[in-house]
């Protein structure tokens, strides 16, 4: 990514948690990155596909951090674990995602997560796939990738409806996905 790029994606980051989606102004995205408005076009076309890129931008920041502590941790589902703490810890310091997750902005960027999130969901689905075909590798294609979407859809719900035991709440769906497998851990 160039420093251009990671600029106008940082401006729009930091507008759309004041704004929304709705309120977002390509030419103050332009103004805040100290560039012209036409670069901001052509680097992105139009509002809608530079609002797509900074969701996927803070996924990737969300999926470095949960993949580092995946690899980071030789017991599976404390990696997990970790992995999971992490998103719910850096949802809870990232000003873009306090923003569409305490409602402040969530009827115009909820669908970024929920409705038009394919390529939000498919990102953080392949990482956790990626853990499950790693420490698994005798479960078929089509479970890993339905427990690593469980996963990924019950952090989400626990993102957007906080309560107790969140994290916790995401090890035991996994490890019931994973229990009655022949051979399992569980």
């Amino acid at each position: 990514m160039t420093e251009l790029t990671r600029a106008l994606l940082d401006a729009a980051a930091e507008l759309l948690a004041a704004h929304g989606s709705r309120g977002l102004r390509m030419a103050e995205v332009a103004v805040k990155a100290g560039v012209s408005r036409q670069t901001v076009y052509n680097e992105f076309g139009n509002k809608e596909r530079l609002v797509q890129a900074v969701a996927l931008h803070k996924t990737a920041e969300f999926v470095h951090g949960i993949r580092e502590r995946l690899l980071g941790e030789p017991d599976p589902l404390e990696g997990l674990r970790r992995g999971i703490a992490f998103a719910f810890d850096l949802a809870g310091r990232d000003v873009l995602a306090r923003s569409v997750l305490n409602g402040a902005n969530a009827e115009d960027m909820l669908p970024f997560l929920t409705t038009r999130g394919k390529p939000v969901l498919a990102l953080a689905t392949s990482v956790f796939a990626q853990h499950i075909r790693q420490h698994w590798p005798e479960l078929p294609d089509a479970r890993v990738h339905l427990v690593a979407d469980t996963i990924v859809r019950v952090a989400l719900s626990h993102l957007l409806t906080p309560g107790s035991r969140r994290v916790e709440a995401v090890v035991r769906v996994t490890e019931a996905l994973l229990a009655d497998r022949p051979g399992g851990h569980g």
